[in-house]
């Protein structure tokens, strides 16, 4: 794996990356959870919440940074992929983070990890190397936040490993 900054020619992978790896989360575990008024009213456009979203992510001019994990050649068809086709995706994951320099913190908003490179220990390094590049510009403690839910299990255990403390929180929805 090669850890690098986001280009805007990323935009696009980033963009199926965050919405692939999120989809189970909103469709299987959140929707059935509330129910349709709830999920329509939260989260009904979350797909174009992310493709709104996701543009604004990397703005160094405000402290806000994305690196990217590309898959290295090997499947055979040098893509990194493992599809054999040659068609050049070979975004593996990618982690977004911000600093807040006055405050000398900083705060992880999005880490996803496409499902081919799941386990493999990629989100450890994308998360150690958000933390460096926090570090450099004077950061002292570090945010990351997950849900409670099943779906955010290896999230969380993955934050647990990377010595974050959980605060436990909770949210209650209900249809009025």
């Amino acid at each position: 794996m090669r850890i690098r900054a986001f280009t805007p020619q990323d935009l696009t992978a980033l963009t199926d990356l965050t919405i692939e790896t999120f989809r189970p989360f909103y469709e299987d575990s959140f929707r059935p959870l509330v129910g349709e008024t709830v999920f329509a009213n939260q989260h009904g456009g979350w797909r174009d919440d992310y493709r709104r979203e996701v543009p604004g992510l990397h703005a160094p001019e405000r402290h806000l940074y994305v690196a990217v994990a590309e898959a290295e050649a090997g499947d055979g068809d040098g893509d990194g992929d493992g599809d054999g086709d040659g068609d050049g995706d070979n975004l593996a994951g990618f982690v977004a983070w911000s600093v807040d320099p006055d405050r000398r913190n900083g705060s992880i908003s999005h880490l996803a990890v496409s499902a081919q490179h799941r386990r493999g220990h990629l989100g450890t390094a994308l998360c150690e190397h958000a933390f460096a590049h926090m570090r450099s510009l004077g950061a002292e403690v570090v945010e990351i936040g997950t849900g409670g839910d099943p779906f955010h299990a290896p999230a969380r255990a993955l934050y647990e490993r990377l010595g974050c403390t959980a605060l436990p929180t909770a949210v209650y929805y209900r249809q009025l």
